[in-house]
């Protein structure tokens, strides 16, 4: 049976949950989201595995999220270990592409990967991303630039921006 292991991340008002496997950081919740919302992502990906709380083991995690939070932080290196459709990694792959401080539509997304109709299922996508921000699915805008649609809340999107430098 798989191990995943959590730790709460406190950032100002924000409570956040992080989670890993002993491969890779596999979710993260929003400010708006619950340890529930965290359990029901794992047991979605990881099926069976045991939810430990692990403080010293999700350190390295815990830290560059807070570090990223805090402005000291533009390319994340911890490793990933993400499920997802096909569809979805290829999806999420392209926002890991998104450099620090840029924004891009979810149309242009779609046709780098040579589906240019397929704006609303990149969304859709875009949505499932399993570990904001380290994949940085905040960067990605509608079609006439506006913040559209954010799991954590259009604020919290419009913050991850700000943090960034992005004049919304």
């Amino acid at each position: 049976m798989e191990t995943v292991y959590w730790s709460p991340l406190q950032h100002g008002s924000w409570q956040l949950y992080v989670a890993a496997t002993g491969k890779g950081l596999c979710c993260v919740t929003l400010p708006n989201e619950s340890r529930e919302t965290l359990s029901a992502c794992i047991g979605r990906h990881y099926r069976g595995a045991i939810l430990e709380r692990n403080d010293r083991q999700m350190a390295p995690y815990v830290r560059e999220l807070a570090a990223y939070l805090n402005g000291r932080l533009q390319q994340f290196t911890i490793p990933l270990d993400i499920k997802g459709t096909p569809f979805q990694l290829a999806v999420w792959d392209l926002l890991q592409q998104i450099p620090y401080g840029e924004l891009v539509t979810y149309g242009e997304i779609a046709t780098q990967l040579k589906k240019p109709t397929a704006a609303r299922a990149v969304g859709a996508a875009v949505g499932a991303n399993p570990v904001p921000p380290v994949i940085p699915c905040h960067r990605v805008v509608g079609k006439s630039g506006r913040l559209t649609g954010y799991r954590g809340g259009l604020d919290v999107k419009a913050a991850l921006l700000r943090l960034e430098g992005i004049r919304i």
